[in-house]
């Protein structure tokens, strides 16, 4: 691939990634707005989840938030069917990742969690999915199309 090719590729990657956030920015951002309600007037800390892809997403998260000063960190969610809940208190906001909302992992967290009484967050690409319909607040992160490799 020459340098021309190239710099096409990037240029297109680039353009696709701007209309994406366009995309965020054009559609309704009232579940953002309670997103952050929440977040602000939690006693606790913020515990994200994810399993894959989507772990790796929650971890960056969990890392920035507490960077930034926001009480925070991740459990894998393979693990927090397997003991690593017990790290979560009742105060604590939990935001569990998942694109599909069918992550077997993760709706395996939810009889617990429920059951500690933790406000439940998912970030997902459907409202209809099985995650989002059992939590108490979800966002819908829609993903028309991913970035592709060059």
């Amino acid at each position: 691939m020459n340098n021309t090719d190239l710099i096409h590729l990037i240029k297109r990657f680039m353009r696709n990634e701007h209309k994406a956030v366009e995309e965020v920015i054009d559609s309704p951002l009232s579940e953002v707005a309670n997103l952050i309600k929440i977040l602000q007037s939690c006693q606790g800390k913020v515990v994200f989840i994810g399993v894959g892809k989507s772990g790796i997403i929650a971890r960056k998260l969990a890392a920035t938030f507490a960077s930034t000063g926001t009480p925070s960190f991740f459990v894998h969610g393979t693990e927090a069917v397997h003991g690593d809940l017990g790290m979560v208190a009742k105060d604590d906001v939990v935001i569990l990742i998942s694109n599909s909302g069918e992550t077997a992992e993760i709706l395996a967290t939810l009889p617990s969690l429920k059951k500690m009484g933790n406000y439940l967050i998912s970030f997902i690409r459907s409202h209809h999915s099985s995650l989002a319909i059992s939590c108490d607040l979800s966002v819908e992160i829609p993903v028309k199309s991913e970035a592709d490799n060059l």
